[in-house]
């Protein structure tokens, strides 16, 4: 996805999307010198943001190996 689809998609102006992404607050990686972003990083960004994937995790269990 390019800025114009992200902001789009977020339903926020362009430079707040580029803003996010030059932070490192909104996952995004370059391709010749343009920002490009995944739909499902954004997606689980904007479940990290609005505390239903920490509320979704908390009900998991460690099965790490503790005997």
């Amino acid at each position: 996805m390019t800025i114009k689809e992200v902001a789009g998609y977020l339903k926020v102006h362009e430079r707040t999307v580029y803003r996010l992404a030059a932070k490192g607050e909104l996952p995004a990686f370059k391709v010749a010198n343009t920002w490009r972003f995944r739909l499902q990083d954004i997606d689980h960004w904007i479940s990290q943001q609005t505390g239903t994937l920490a509320s979704a995790d908390a009900g998991q269990t460690d099965r790490g190996g503790e005997s």
